[in-house]
């Protein structure tokens, strides 16, 4: 019995290492742009995506048949979201998505980069399907209104075209 159980591990640390080999670096990519650290230094991304695993690991053997990859995504958006709209709220993001909230972060990273459904989306976070609609065009609005692609960092973007008084909050 306990070879059987040895034999068991070994299976299941092997199925795990692959899944890791294979989906790691795209986990990673959206964990840092949920953190909003460069591609170069990603140590609260790496945290976050670790814990991650670490959760999915510990459940791999009741997953029967659900994706590893989509249980690891909800897992770090889930940490994600805890961390951020808890105890971060003063803290700003840099890179690419640099100027969104971690509510917009978040949605977008979900959304766009990952192609998670808007029902899905809504569900994961607990908002209302309208909620993230609204969230997510607002996050694409102040993505494009900026010349160089990154809002600005002070939380509000002025629109493109000159317009006087045209300026848009960066959370509700």
């Amino acid at each position: 019995m306990r070879q059987r159980q040895v034999v068991t591990d070994r299976r299941r640390a092997r199925e795990f290492e692959a899944f890791v080999a294979g989906a790691a670096g795209r986990l990673l990519h959206a964990a840092a742009l949920l953190t909003g650290e460069p591609a170069d230094a990603t140590p609260r991304a790496q945290r976050l995506l670790t814990d991650a695993l670490a959760r999915t690991y510990a459940d791999w053997d009741r997953l029967r048949g659900e994706d590893p990859y989509d249980r690891t995504r909800q897992e770090l958006a889930l940490r994600f979201a805890r961390g951020a709209w808890h105890r971060r709220r003063g803290r700003r993001a840099g890179g690419v998505l640099a100027g969104l909230g971690p509510q917009e972060r978040l949605v977008l990273v979900l959304r766009l980069y990952e192609g998670v459904a808007e029902e899905q989306t809504a569900a994961l976070i607990g908002l209302p399907v309208e909620r993230v609609r609204a969230i997510c065009a607002r996050a694409v609005t102040m993505m494009r209104e900026s010349p160089t692609g990154r809002p600005a960092a002070g939380g509000t973007r002025a629109a493109s075209g000159g317009g006087a008084g045209a300026e848009r909050p960066a959370h509700e």
